[in-house]
């Protein structure tokens, strides 16, 4: 098989939840330990950091991962989904893994994969973690998917849990209020294994505090620790000046972040606690945290983040695609001085918008499209669902079309956005 062929298999003979939604997911570890078992446990080959959370899970990840890299450590980087190629999923030193690899994997497992019947993203996790010990990672920073407890990642032991925070997202899946979804998301807790909470919240506290009680585990809530300030830097790149003050106050640290987004002052609060947290267990001075932070693009190629495209007009992208990320990245929206919004936006079908839709403004004009994936919502129901909430615009078959039609449209001094989903964003990264 050719590499693309390879894909294609996996997508077709593995039920993806990327693809297909709620009938991917698995609610047991039943095929993740099989798996495991048949590659002879190969997470106990190197130390992993666990990260969990409904927002920031992907951005404090590739942080953690160029942070580490910078040390000097040979680091791995597990993370989903992926923009545009399915090796983004896995990295070591921000080196995606070859397509001969991943093509050659799938062959000489093909029995196992066969016999199992895993998810796909089952067999990413194994792909992965085999991927790691191959390569000799000194640590591996994975991802979690879906919740936690009954995630696919969640057979390994790390040296470090992190739970960036609980937000309104697959509750259908993890339980239809913010508390049932902690409980999920507290399932990577381990006994004796300290847990970074990133976000303080009322609702989800206790259970996390219960959590690692129970499993004789010290918990840190990074924004009791730490707190800080962004700043514009370039608004040609999006960069951003932070200063990150431990609650003292008796120490500050400045530094810069190529990722531009409001909400990214909450995800480094959490990495500066991560690395507080791992003080004796990994050695890094503030130097390399500092470095990492900067150059987390260069190193680990993170793409979506309050991305600039495109200048006059200005146009961005984001990946937020649930309630609590959205409002952050509106909310900067309405900041940005400009004649006119034009909002391209699409959604995927399974995606209750009725709780997202009221938070767009109504003075923008709208562009309703769909991504290229099958669970791409019908961008004539989003159009017509839109209306509800006296957001209006025209609809549009593709990615393509629509931001040709905003481009057309818009001003030089008017500002651009797109997201509403990950699949989205994909199509102009």
């Amino acid at each position: 098989m050719t590499y693309s062929q390879t894909i294609q298999f996996l997508y077709s003979q593995l039920p993806a939840y990327h693809r297909i939604g709620k009938a991917a997911y698995k609610n047991n570890l039943d095929n993740s330990l099989a798996l495991d078992d048949y590659f002879s446990h190969p997470h106990l080959k190197y130390r992993t950091i666990h990260v969990a959370g409904t927002n920031g899970k992907g951005s404090v990840s590739h942080m953690i991962a160029s942070v580490l890299r910078e040390a000097g450590f040979i680091t791995g980087l597990y993370t989903s989904p992926h923009l545009k190629d399915f090796r983004e999923r896995i990295r070591v030193n921000g080196k995606m893994i070859t397509k001969k690899e991943v093509k050659e994997f799938v062959e000489r497992h093909i029995d196992i994969i066969n016999s199992i019947k895993p998810s796909f993203f089952e067999m990413a996790v194994a792909m992965a973690f085999d991927y790691f010990a191959l390569k000799g990672v000194d640590v591996a920073v994975i991802e979690t998917g879906l919740g936690g407890r009954l995630d696919s990642t969640n057979i390994i032991n790390p040296v470090l849990s992190v739970i960036t925070n609980i937000g309104h997202d697959h509750m259908d899946l993890l339980g239809n209020s913010l508390e049932k979804v902690s409980v999920e998301k507290a399932g990577i807790i381990k006994k004796n294994v300290p847990v970074v909470i990133g976000e303080t919240q009322p609702e989800t506290e206790n259970i996390f505090v219960l959590a690692a009680s129970a499993a004789g585990s010290e918990i840190s809530f990074a924004d009791r620790n730490f707190a800080g300030s962004l700043e514009e830097l370039n608004s040609m790149t999006g960069e951003r000046q932070f200063l990150i003050a431990d609650q003292s106050g008796q120490r500050k640290i400045s530094g810069v972040t190529p990722l531009g987004g409001d909400y990214q002052l909450k995800n480094l609060q959490t990495v500066f606690q991560v690395f507080k947290s791992l003080a004796g267990v990994l050695n890094l001075s503030e130097k390399n945290i500092i470095d990492g932070i900067r150059k987390v693009i260069l190193n680990t190629d993170l793409k979506g983040r309050w991305q600039i495209l495109n200048h006059n007009p200005l146009t961005v992208c984001d990946t937020g695609h649930n309630k609590e990320g959205l409002e952050y990245v509106i909310r900067q929206i309405a900041g940005i001085p400009k004649t006119g919004l034009h909002m391209i936006i699409g959604f995927v079908s399974d995606k209750d918008i009725s709780s997202i839709l009221p938070l767009f403004p109504v003075d923008a004009e709208y562009y309703f499209t769909r991504a290229s994936v099958p669970r791409a919502l019908d961008e004539k129901i989003l159009q017509s669902k839109a209306l509800e909430y006296n957001l209006k615009g025209n609809s549009y078959p593709d990615m393509n079309k629509a931001l040709k039609a905003a481009r057309s449209n818009a001003s030089e001094t008017d500002l651009i956005f797109i997201g509403g989903s990950t699949f989205i964003v994909a199509e102009v990264v």
